[in-house]
């Protein structure tokens, strides 16, 4: 069937057809199934919602503890059923919030928690044998995980009345999210370790969350998200076979975190194969004798991505058409996001709409009456069963190159990954995909846009205090003693040892996040991965249009002018992992024509000037997503001054609200590029800042 060129490319791999009959279905071979039977396509629990409506989690954090505590215990009065914690990411990269290298992202993208006391005053007044709480944490999931244990066990919780999840998923980090601290080898250890203290110390807690939610986020297809992370399980379960962990004893504890786009009938499929894949192949590879290790379950999210800043208004209708995919895929528990997430943080406002979409559908729509409604339709089992297979040719692909790991440090799934993030902008830029209020339907008005800020020195100052003061007071000798157990834990002196165990104490001894990170550095190193960008997407996309060639040949009139192409230094500063733009921006301005230097991540403000000057480019670009950009780019443009730079231009994109982008202007900054802005646009104006005032018109 021939596919309609306006939405050929959001399901990528997976072609719908026009339509589908009964025929569909039997020549696949279709076996009807119950929901909670193998191989659980329908659900893992044969009465789903009829019972009990899945957990509305709203993700949260920000700021201080004790503001996220505040929102936390209004969310509850209004309805959710569970907390989700958002760290900020300092503590994501083991930092404590006085390092130098985390001045801007404190506090910014989640809650700063550098020790047990921040902890405590997170969960201030909930009681945690009685909520659950889910926690997304990779790189520091070891230090971060001994904080909560500690808060319960301070709170008179023990660690098996506690109940919820924590991610624990660091190949995920190690191919799109990049919020690791230590190489792969060393961190598979962690995961295993923690499977292993859960299984004898918390058996309600789910000690792994694997999460395609932010391969879906950094650009892949529904079909890659839903293949890399039934792998990435897999590779857990093999991690926990290698430790002499049975597979009975960690997979019923393993949940799953799924992205839910736009594409309806796409994600509701997804969602349902994912079941049925995780089942087949755990009964395969593994044998367990509980059925439980068959049963997948998962968490979902709206589509942070899917949000646009224009018209924002208009994400209200997107979360509601994902949310309604997540409840007909069945999942166990859901995130809706907030509609003007494009801009900000999440006003009150905002957040309670996103709540109470969930409330509507659970309270007033009658979906929680019957299970798996969509059950038989011609198009959803077609497209499920295509999603399965699709995926198990994924999966066999990434088998013969030796499994997950392996093909991470090969760079297969990021490639992959790029290549589809960067036809999908193109195909955006270009018009092929519709995207309403922005590249089509857009609205001649301009509402005033609420959007929630934090005051990050505020923030600094008063984590920078409550550090101190912790430090002052605690036992120095029992701090120490306790680091040391743990390094001798890290070195492998104690083979049957525990790490979360020794970290346990030393959380217990007021040892900080930091601290307790940085231990394990020493013995481990930080890693620190290779950037790439992939070519010719923009090129195809486009395909000769007449707007595109122009500005291709006004690259090359600068080129000849000038003695050289216009050079940029593409860059992310501080600890935000979230590259998805930065990459697609190198990639489309190599296709252009530009010199592009894509900068390595977590760069300060001083080592980017550096590199920007070491390379002699004329722009440096900075991409920005996690409220840090009146902090660092500022900086940035300072050390450039210092550097006798101050002719190299400075332009910023990505989630900037408008007041900070006037700012960031009176600042030095050039232009500003948010949410939405075409790239073939963003160049040009590039390419006349350097021709105007930069570079371009000094004699080098």
């Amino acid at each position: 069937m021939e596919e309609n060129p306006k939405t050929a490319h959001v399901v990528m791999n997976i072609k719908k057809k026009s339509i589908y009959t009964s025929r569909d279905l039997s020549d696949r071979g279709f076996e009807e199934s119950a929901p909670g039977s193998f191989p659980f396509r329908r659900g893992p629990y044969k009465t789903m919602y009829t019972k009990r409506p899945w957990t509305i989690r709203q993700y949260a954090g920000f700021s201080t503890a004790d503001e996220t505590n505040a929102f936390y215990h209004k969310a509850l009065k209004a309805g959710q059923r569970g907390l989700s914690v958002a760290f900020d990411l300092a503590t994501h990269r083991g930092y404590d919030s006085d390092h130098p290298r985390v001045a801007g992202d404190v506090g910014k993208a989640g809650v700063a928690i550098d020790t047990v006391e921040d902890m405590k005053l997170l969960f201030d007044g909930i009681p945690l044998d009685k909520v659950s709480v889910s926690m997304t944490m990779n790189g520091a999931v070891l230090p971060v995980m001994a904080c909560y244990i500690i808060a319960a066990e301070e709170q008179g919780v023990k660690p098996d009345q506690l109940t919820g999840t924590i991610q624990n998923d660091i190949l995920k980090e190690f191919m799109v999210r990049n919020t690791y601290i230590y190489p792969p080898e060393p961190s598979m250890r962690i995961v295993s370790d923690i499977m292993a203290f859960a299984h004898d110390k918390m058996p309600r807690f789910n000690s792994i969350s694997v999460s395609g939610y932010h391969m879906q986020e950094a650009g892949a297809t529904p079909l890659q998200e839903l293949a890399f992370t039934i792998a990435d399980g897999l590779a857990y379960l093999e991690a926990a076979r290698a430790a002499g962990i049975h597979v009975d004893d960690v997979a019923p504890r393993v949940s799953f975190f799924f992205a839910i786009g736009i594409d309806f009938l796409t994600e509701v499929a997804k969602l349902r194969a994912a079941r049925e894949l995780w089942a087949m192949l755990v009964k395969e590879r593994f044998s367990p004798d509980n059925e439980k290790s068959l049963m997948l379950r998962m968490h979902c999210q709206t589509s942070g991505w899917s949000l646009t800043a224009q018209d924002p208004l208009n994400n209200v209708v997107r979360t509601t058409i994902e949310a309604l995919a997540g409840v007909f895929g069945g999942t166990q528990s859901l995130h809706t996001n907030s509609y003007n997430e494009a801009l900000s943080l999440p006003t009150d406002a905002a957040a309670r709409i996103a709540r109470n979409t969930q409330l509507i559908l659970q309270n007033e729509t009658g979906l929680c009456q019957t299970i798996d409604p969509l059950a038989g339709s011609y198009a959803i089992e077609s497209m499920t069963t295509d999603m399965v297979s699709g995926a198990m040719d994924m999966i066999r692909e990434v088998d013969k190159m030796g499994g997950m790991v392996r093909a991470i440090e090969q760079g297969m799934p990021q490639r992959r990954i790029q290549q589809s993030a960067a036809s999908r902008q193109a195909a955006i830029d270009s018009g092929d995909e519709v995207i309403v209020g922005m590249n089509a339907y857009r609205s001649d008005d301009a509402p005033e846009r609420d959007v929630f800020d934090v005051d990050n020195k505020k923030v600094l100052e008063q984590q920078i205090s409550k550090l101190d003061h912790i430090r002052s007071r605690r036992d120095p000798g029992t701090v120490k003693r306790a680091l040391a157990a743990v390094m001798e834990e890290a070195r492998g002196d104690h083979p049957a040892g525990s790490l979360l165990e020794r970290m346990v104490d030393a959380a217990r001894a007021r040892a900080t996040v930091g601290e307790m990170s940085a231990v394990l550095e020493q013995v481990w190193g930080r890693h620190r991965a290779g950037q790439s960008t992939v070519t010719s997407a923009y090129r195809k996309s486009y395909k000769k249009r007449a707007e595109f060639m122009e500005l291709v040949d006004e690259v090359e009139a600068f080129a000849r002018r000038e003695g050289r192409r216009p050079r940029m230094l593409v860059v992310k500063l501080g600890q935000d992992g979230h590259d998805r733009g930065a990459r697609i921006v190198a990639s489309a301005f190599a296709d252009i024509g530009f010199d592009v230097d894509l900068g390595p991540l977590f760069l300060t403000p001083a080592e980017a000037a550096r590199q920007a000057v070491e390379n002699d480019v004329h722009v440096v670009g900075v991409s920005t997503l996690a409220g840090a950009h009146k902090t660092l780019i500022p900086a940035l443009i300072e050390e450039l001054k210092k550097e006798g730079a101050g002719d190299i231009a400075v332009v910023a994109g990505g989630v900037i609200p408008e007041k900070d982008g006037e700012w960031l202007k009176k600042k030095g900054v050039l232009e500003i590029f948010g949410p939405g802005t075409g790239i073939p646009a963003a160049a040009r104006s590039v390419l006349q800042c350097i021709s105007v005032g930069g570079k371009g018109n000094t004699d080098r």
